[in-house]
């Protein structure tokens, strides 16, 4: 949880400065905004922690696969969002995104503080993209996709600032 804590941090203080116009532009067409962005990330969380419960419920699971979830990170290979997990497109403060992002991560610190190691390593559920992965994979996948739309939103910033 340290690290996933320290790129939230990293992400809430490379936004810290824009105004909440700023933070809902979209500079690209077909591109989403900041706000956008961090809403997706709000929604992420909250679409792990859902499906954390769900296999914490289970008594099977199968076996973790071996994917490098490092590789989340890396902005050169293009991902889309599944439905789900597309944000709205509404005006966003920057004071309602840090109630999200920040409720979000205090049921995702629940779970990781609340459960084994032992345990959110045995269990497991699929990702559509990386296959079986245990919990505590899922839990740090969250942080290296915090990693990756860090990138997005300075490329963001930089395009506002022209």
């Amino acid at each position: 949880m340290d690290n996933l804590n320290a790129v939230r941090e990293e992400l809430l203080k490379s936004v810290s400065s824009l105004t909440d116009e700023q933070l809902n532009e979209v500079v690209e067409e077909g591109s989403w905004s900041i706000a956008q962005i961090l809403e997706h990330l709000y929604i992420m969380e909250l679409n792990v922690v859902r499906q954390i419960r769900l296999a914490l419920n289970q008594e099977e699971y199968d076996e973790p696969g071996s994917f490098p979830l490092h590789v989340v990170a890396d902005r050169t290979k293009k991902i889309s969002a599944p439905e789900i997990l597309i944000p709205s497109n509404n005006f966003l403060t920057s004071e309602e995104l840090r109630e999200k992002l920040s409720a979000s991560r205090a049921f995702l610190e629940k779970i990781a503080h609340h459960h084994s190691e032992e345990e959110l390593n045995q269990k497991t559920f699929a990702h559509r993209r990386f296959g079986v992965l245990t919990l505590s994979q899922w839990i740090s996948l969250v942080g290296y996709h915090e990693q990756r739309h860090i990138g997005q939103v300075e490329e963001i910033k930089k395009a506002l600032t022209k």
